[in-house]
């Protein structure tokens, strides 16, 4: 068991972390000498057999609070007993009976799956005589056994995940430690990373899983709520979602193509807490107190559209909406640029045949797909699926062994300058300069995508303002919180004004906040007629799409739009209302079913 009592961290003059660097060194010399508390007298009780979730927005203190359990860090006040071991006092005996996994792929890129687990288990001190038998039992309870002498920055996201768990089971512990261990990991690798660790749940491991994945807290036992370092909510996270009951609602019916102005028109009133994109229709969070019939939903409704309102069971994420007053309102300033031109009809964005192998290896397989202006189009599929390489053969970064690749007219092999002048990119990891300012990032690339003088200055400013980046405009890159190193990334992609915007997963590692945020802003391009190309493993983002395409070992299985991936999968007994999730899932598992079979 671990016993958390009035326990308190503060980042002053002493740096020990990123965080505490950061706010002490680099924002200002009024902060210098300040005490900035990322932990303020949080008390809980975590129990053996039980999954305990940490969840919050960004900067919460969710990952200082996981490195005081794990004894990186000491308390500025309180003290925390795990199993009977003070945290300060006894941090050897505590590391014993300790498996942790950090927040950012911790081992080594340039070892073989085989040789990290068994530089885990000289570290750990595992017995040689005991060693090939754990390693056994751990490449099958991971599904790693084919894969062990591969090298491990080679592997899927999922797949590093899975060797990062099974590094840390090297010597079964008492206590599990998963720092968001689900970001950038697609739904089937999460749903079998749970079913792995529910498995160890019947040694009595104490689990404590750090996730900005709210369905992954919905599914844990216990969830410890923070904000701002302050403790909200700790219990089941039913008793969230109880909370929520009759408050909300879906809004069907809606003409094609209005979901997107009607959610940023519903979000002015003040009787909604919460809005989102649900394929068709609209999800809305309603404020306690308020019912369905006091939202006046016709005035944003055009005349001709027949609209159903229905109750809709609430999830664990409306109620952290709810506990953290609501979503950000107000309408994304990007709304009120210019629109493009509506052009001729012909499609922005165009893969014709798009092939790229690697060796004997074949990333992707003669895909075919159209994306119009002003049209968000997903594409969805596993780590390791073809997805990234995709993005990148119409980036004009990497070059397609077959097929072809327009945008905007242009062909990116005949004339690749041209086109990657119109587009945007975002790419999956952080790519700006760490060692550069937030405003030498931004002036860098204006300079790339060829803004000069005047216009460059003026782009520069919208950016900061836009994203609220001037208050770090001489921060490097690098010390950014992550929310923020994410709207710096997306302020670059948009300097020039793009007709086309490529997002590789732009929200991953985020939170709920965050994510609605960044929605909002691309929401807005896409009604001033940007076309927006996007991966993503939220599947609540994927309901933002117009479009999906799904692409399994490099090819597409299925495309058509939220609604249809979801009812192409419905049945009437196992899953008679399916998710886009579901969908992900089900589609995958046919697909593979026939590749067995033949």
């Amino acid at each position: 068991m671990i016993s958390i009592e009035h326990v308190k961290k503060n980042f002053g003059n002493t740096v020990e972390n990123s965080v505490g660097n950061f706010f002490c060194n680099t924002v200002g010399s009024t902060v210098r000498n300040t005490v900035i508390p990322a932990i303020n007298d949080i008390s809980a009780q975590i129990l053996p057999g039980r999954i305990t979730g940490i969840v919050g927005p960004d900067g919460a203190g969710k990952t200082t609070l996981v490195r005081l359990i794990a004894g990186l860090l000491e308390p500025s006040e309180g003290r925390i007993n795990i199993f009977g071991y003070d945290s300060v006092k006894e941090t050897p005996a505590i590391r014993e009976i300790m498996g942790y996994m950090p927040q950012r792929f911790g081992l080594y890129e340039d070892l073989t799956v085989i040789e990290n687990l068994e530089l885990y288990a000289e570290m750990r001190g595992l017995d040689k005589s005991q060693q090939k038998k754990r390693f056994d039992e751990l490449l099958h309870f991971t599904g790693l056994e084919s894969f062990t002498k591969r090298i491990s920055g080679r592997l899927s996201g999922g797949m590093k995940q899975k060797l990062g768990l099974a590094c840390s089971l090297i010597k079964m512990p008492k206590l599990l430690l998963l720092d968001e261990p689900g970001v950038g990991v697609d739904p089937i690798s999460r749903r079998e990373l749970w079913r792995m660790i529910r498995e160890l749940l019947t040694h009595d491991v104490v689990v404590v899983w750090n996730t900005a994945y709210l369905d992954e807290a919905e599914a844990c036992d216990d969830v410890l709520l923070l904000n701002k370092g302050t403790q909200l909510f700790h219990d089941h996270p039913n008793k969230l979602i109880q909370k929520m009951q009759g408050r909300v609602i879906h809004i069907r019916g809606l003409a094609t193509n209005k979901q997107r102005k009607t959610l940023a028109q519903l979000m002015q009133q003040p009787e909604i807490l919460d809005g989102t994109i649900q394929g068709s229709a609209i999800r809305i969070v309603l404020k306690s107190g308020v019912s369905p019939q006091q939202l006046n939903v016709q005035k944003f409704i055009d005349d001709s559209a027949t609209i159903e309102i229905v109750s809709v069971t609430p999830c664990f994420e409306d109620g952290f909406i709810d506990i953290l007053g609501g979503t950000v309102k107000g309408e994304s300033v990007l709304a009120q640029r210019k629109s493009k031109p509506a052009g001729d009809g012909s499609p922005v964005v165009v893969a014709h045949n798009l092939t790229k192998r690697f060796g004997s290896f074949t990333a992707v397989c003669n895909n075919n797909f159209e994306i119009k202006r002003g049209e968000i189009f997903g594409l969805l599929g596993p780590n390791g699926a073809g997805k990234s390489t995709t993005f990148r053969m119409l980036c004009g970064l990497l070059k397609p062994t077959e097929g072809e690749g327009f945008i905007a007219g242009h062909n990116l092999r005949k004339s690749p300058s041209q086109a990657r002048s119109r587009l945007g990119y975002m790419a999956q990891k952080f790519s700006m300069y760490g060692e550069l300012t937030v405003r030498q990032n931004l002036n860098f690339f204006a300079g790339t995508y060829g803004l000069w003088g005047l216009a460059k200055r003026k782009a520069v400013g919208e950016m900061l303002e836009i994203f609220d980046l001037g208050q770090y405009s001489s921060v490097n890159a690098s010390v950014l919180p992550l929310g923020f190193k994410q709207r710096l990334s997306l302020a670059a992609a948009l300097m020039h004004e793009p007709d086309v915007l490529f997002l590789d997963e732009p929200t991953s590692g985020v939170d709920p906040l965050t994510r609605r945020e960044f929605w909002s802003h691309i929401n807005a391009l896409v009604e001033n007629g940007v076309t927006v190309l996007v991966t993503t493993h939220f599947m609540d983002e994927a309901e933002y799409c117009d479009r999906i395409a799904l692409i399994y070992r490099g090819e597409i299985i299925a495309t058509g739009t939220p609604d249809d991936l979801k009812q192409s999968v419905k049945n009437n007994t196992t899953l008679p209302d399916p998710t886009l999730e579901d969908a992900f899932i089900t589609l995958i598992e046919k697909t593979e079913q026939k590749k067995e079979y033949f």
